[in-house]
């Protein structure tokens, strides 16, 4: 099933990235301070490689079954244009081990803004649901992220084809021919999975595609598009207050950078993380009530340190010189998350600016939206309006958080920044809604652990018996 070495075009050459047994977790996008964008952009990466290490090792135990097959399909590159015939290769994953008949259900888990490697299918869900219902587990690497990249560069004339649009083409096109390539039935339901922005995927391919898509799960979806996305600072100081989590009303955070302690909400008690909501406030809280007034700015200088030194790292840059530098490079850099791709997809697509602009934020004022704005128009050329007319002709399309569709969950965790422009209530008999407290951006993806809260445990289940039912129903159609 691997693609052979003289028809790679040269992806042999290129170093493989991290890989993500949970697809990527969407970034925020602080780009218009470069410090606080480096240190998210490094956190996430570091996070990932963990995670991907954690799921390789398994492959090491002769009581665990091989690693999945890798493949490689011929897509094009202009799928709304036919007489385009330019193509890339896009990366896929397959775990067929517990795959019970060809008429069983086909689980694609769709990879977001950053590599997708094996872990995909390995170990948490869908791959941790596989076994129960008899599923065949595919994962499907983004366009332009990863190894998926095509010939050509990232230069402004490729990137045009690079939108969420693009993607959704790719998934009917990867559905249709792994049917053929797997000897998959016709009437296998395809369910689709995925976290964060290939989330919104999943719940998208299943609006704009019933008929190809039998039902969807989207975890931490931001399915609204906004460009001033202030409200992640609302939930992060909330989830700082929060003792479920290990936070404090003591807390202050007032001379606090939003990325640090933003990562440390976003991230809670993920595997891999540096800083939890419980050190970091047990780090802000020391010397609190003995006289000792910089204790806050000392507890947040000790998780700096201990943020930098998990990242193997002696500082970070402030260069905001240096950031447009790295932005404007148009060769492929197959690891981390692809920086320059996904920032091109905020500022033709989906905003997600976090600012810090209102009076009651409680960070550091920075970053304003005009800035992170200009970092487009540096970058592309694209003007500030051009920005705001995309954000909205990509909720007018997609629907926003009342998307016309059927057969979709949504999963969200109430401590997570990004759940406020996801679903989070049902939206009818057919679009059900999963809030689980406590819980962080996409963690009812990630396998489970004895650390894992009851209500997480609940929300996993939740999800299982619903993927029941529908299967039930599926079958009862054919």
């Amino acid at each position: 099933m691997t693609i052979p070495r003289a028809s790679r075009r040269g992806l042999d050459s290129m170093a493989v990235g991290p890989a993500l047994w949970l697809g990527p977790l969407l970034l925020v996008s602080l780009w218009g301070s470069s410090a606080p964008a480096s240190l998210l952009r490094r956190l996430s990466e570091h996070i990932q490689r963990f995670q991907e290490s954690s799921v390789l090792s398994l492959s090491l135990d002769p009581a665990v079954a091989s690693l999945p097959k890798e493949g490689w399909l011929e897509q094009p590159l202009d799928p709304f244009n036919a007489s385009d015939r330019r193509s890339f290769l896009q990366r896929y994953w397959v775990n067929d081990q517990h795959w019970t008949s060809q008429d069983g259900p086909v689980f694609l888990h769709l990879g977001g803004e950053g590599s997708l490697g094996p872990g995909s299918v390995m170990r948490g869900h869908p791959a941790a649901l596989a076994p129960a219902l008899g599923a065949l587990v595919i994962g499907l690497e983004h366009r332009f992220y990863g190894l998926s990249i095509p010939a050509g560069g990232l230069n402004m004339a490729q990137l045009r084809f690079l939108s969420s649009r693009h993607a959704l083409a790719d998934v009917v096109s990867a559905r249709l021919a792994l049917s053929r390539l797997l000897n998959v039935s016709a009437s296998s339901p395809w369910v689709c999975f995925g976290g964060s922005y290939a989330g919104s995927l999943a719940a998208w391919a299943r609006l704009k595609f019933p008929h190809l898509l039998f039902a969807a799960v989207a975890s931490s979806a931001p399915v609204l598009a906004v460009l001033d996305f202030s409200a992640y600072n609302e939930v992060v100081s909330r989830s700082l207050t929060s003792a479920a989590i290990g936070g404090s009303p003591e807390v202050g955070v007032g001379q606090s950078r939003g990325a640090l302690v933003g990562g440390a909400v976003q991230y809670d008690r993920q595997a891999g993380a540096p800083l939890s909501v419980r050190r970091l406030c047990g780090f802000l809280l020391e010397g609190r009530g003995n006289g000792s007034r910089p204790g806050p700015y000392r507890g947040l200088r000790r998780a700096v340190q201990v943020v930098i030194h998990s990242l193997g790292q002696r500082c970070l840059s402030f260069s905001r010189a240096e950031t447009l530098a790295q932005l404007r490079v148009t060769e492929p850099q197959v690891s981390g998350v692809g920086d320059r791709q996904w920032l091109y997809q905020t500022c033709t697509e989906f905003g997600f600016y976090v600012t810090c602009e209102d009076p009651g934020c409680p960070f550091s004022r920075l970053p304003a939206l005009p800035s992170q704005l200009e970092l487009c128009e540096q970058v592309f050329g694209l003007s500030p309006s051009s920005i705001g007319q995309a954000v909205a002709q990509t909720n007018s399309y997609y629907g926003g958080q009342t998307p016309g569709t059927t057969q979709v969950l949504f999963v969200n965790g109430d401590a997570d920044p990004w759940h406020v422009l996801s679903v989070t209530q049902a939206l009818g008999p057919s679009v059900s809604a999963i809030l689980i407290p406590s819980a962080s951006h996409c963690l009812d993806m990630a396998p489970e652990r004895p650390s894992d809260s009851p209500s997480l445990l609940l929300g996993r289940q939740s999800i299982f018996q619903q993927l029941q039912t529908w299967l039930k129903l599926a079958k009862s159609r054919v």
